[in-house]
């Protein structure tokens, strides 16, 4: 199984599947790199890396204090160096989006572009504290299923979203026990994310940091972490933004979406990695 050890000896875990262009995908703050495994079918040609975070999927439970923007960034370098990959454009997820612009600010010249999903260089407060509500939040439900029926409810700015997509992603993001069901993550991230919710993010300079670089936005039109108005101000200082908004979506598109996608090969081609149509 592919896996690398970070410069604190913390063994993660990647995917890496497809053929051509290499790009690196960073998924949400709970979630993990499977997210992107739909992905691989729709942007034939494509190289896609994903990476399982610290803390998620299968990689090391390496405690909270591990758990931070500028430590997951340097596991993104981590990983770009020990795959041979000088420099590649990125995909982020709402956390992974953050980690990517931290990595700009910090190595602009590893950062080919940058694809946005529902996040921006701030977060609306209210769809901050809502995070509070669930992250490190063991579920109710004692099993997957009584999980899948609950997901409309529990999702209210999500539309038309059929059963069987609940299901694959409940079933990525959560693990059956005698216990009832269990978050697939380590719980000490609700004590990193608590530690810093009282400094708001602020990753302009990360975001400025990809001058010259292609950049995509997508929204969902539902969000409640990225609002009209970021996506207004990001559109102000970068006038070539690709952006797309998502309806019937909240936060986070799946990017599966009609809308999703063709910002997706729209950023691709920006960035000079072509991809075949599915």
């Amino acid at each position: 199984m592919p896996y690398f050890h970070a410069s604190d000896g913390a063994r993660l875990y990647y995917r890496d599947g497809g053929e051509g262009s290499p790009m690196i995908c960073l998924h949400g703050l709970t979630r993990n790199g499977a997210d992107f495994d739909l992905l691989r079918p729709l942007l034939p040609g494509l190289r896609i890396i994903a990476l399982d975070a610290r803390g998620r999927g299968l990689s090391d439970h390496s405690g909270a204090s591990s758990y931070t923007v500028p430590r997951e960034s340097e596991d993104v370098l981590n990983l770009l160096d020990h795959l041979g990959i000088a420099a590649a454009p990125f995909l982020g997820t709402s956390r992974g989006g953050m980690v990517t612009m931290a990595l700009a600010a910090r190595a602009p010249e590893r950062v080919l572009g940058l694809c946005l999903n529902d996040i921006g260089p701030e977060m609306e407060p209210e769809g901050r504290m809502r995070l509070t509500t669930y992250v490190g939040v063991q579920p109710r439900e004692r099993s997957i299923e009584e999980r899948v029926a609950a997901m409309p409810m529990l999702n209210p700015g999500f539309a038309d979203v059929p059963e069987a997509r609940w299901r694959e992603e409940v079933s990525r993001h959560f693990v059956e026990t005698p216990e009832g069901l269990r978050i697939a993550y380590d719980p000490a991230l609700r004590d990193a994310f608590m530690a810093t919710l009282d400094r708001a993010p602020n990753l302009w300079h990360g975001f400025d940091a990809l001058a010259g670089c292609p950049v995509a936005v997508i929204r969902g039109a539902n969000s409640d972490i990225l609002s009209s108005r970021i996506v207004a101000e990001m559109s102000r200082r970068r006038p070539d933004l690709i952006s797309a908004e998502v309806p019937g979506r909240g936060h986070m598109p799946f990017l599966d979406e009609a809308e999703s996608l063709a910002a997706l090969r729209a950023f691709l081609e920006a960035v000079g990695a072509p991809i075949g149509r599915a």
